[in-house]
C-alpha cells in the first residue's frame, strides 16, 4: 500500500501544480487549448448542451473503461461481497458490542486491499481529468459562464451527468 499510495500523491500533487500554473505557465494552457478546441470545442460550438452532454458522457465512458481495465474486477467483487456479508452480521449482533466491534475491526482490514484495487485507475485518469476540467473553464468563461437549463453552472451539470453516465455505465459493462 506505501507504494501505491506514495504514487497516488506523487499524482495528485502533479494535478495540483498542473492546475495552479494554468494560467502562470502558458504553455499548458496553450497546449491544452491547442489539442481540445479542434475537437471538443467542435462538438460544444455545434450545440452547446447536446455538445457539453456528448463530452460528459465519452469521458464518463473512458474513465469507468479505465477502472474496469486496470483494476482486478473479481478480486473487487469478493471484497464488496465480504464487506456485505459482514454489514449483516454487525446487524445480527446490534446487542453484543464487542462482536460489532470485532466485524468492524475485519472491515478496516479489507480498507488498504480496497484502495490499492481501485487507486490505480486515478492514476491514468487524473492528470487528464485537471486538464479537462480547467479547459472547461475557460471555453465556459469565455462563453459568458452560460446555464444550462435556465439554472446548472457547466461544473453542476457535469458532476449530475457524470454521476448518472457513471451509474449507468458501471450496470452496463458491469464494473464493480
Amino acid at each position: 500500500m506505501r507504494k501505491g499510495f506514495f504514487l497516488l500523491m506523487i499524482v495528485m500533487i502533479v494535478s495540483t501544480v498542473i492546475a495552479l500554473l494554468w494560467d502562470e505557465i502558458p504553455f499548458i494552457s496553450n497546449t491544452v487549448h491547442f489539442a481540445l478546441n479542434p475537437t471538443f470545442g467542435y462538438i460544444l460550438n455545434i450545440n452547446l448542451t447536446i455538445g457539453f452532454l456528448f463530452i460528459t458522457f465519452l469521458i464518463t465512458l473512458l474513465t469507468t473503461l479505465v477502472q474496469k481495465y486496470t483494476t482486478d474486477q473479481e478480486a473487487l467483487k469478493q471484497l464488496k461481497e465480504d464487506q456485505k456479508k459482514l454489514q449483516e452480521e454487525m446487524k445480527m449482533h446490534t446487542n453484543d458490542p464487542s462482536k460489532v466491534m470485532e466485524l468492524q475491526k475485519k472491515q478496516f482490514e479489507n480498507f488498504p486491499k480496497t484502495f490499492d484495487l481501485t487507486m490505480k485507475p486515478l492514476l491514468y485518469t487524473a492528470i487528464p481529468f485537471i486538464l479537462l476540467i480547467r479547459w472547461f473553464s475557460d471555453i465556459f468563461k469565455n462563453l459568458g459562464d452560460p446555464r444550462f437549463f435556465g439554472f446548472l453552472s457547466w461544473l453542476w451539470f457535469y458532476i449530475i451527468f457524470s454521476l448518472i453516465f457513471n451509474i449507468i455505465l458501471r450496470k452496463i459493462l458491469k464494473v464493480h
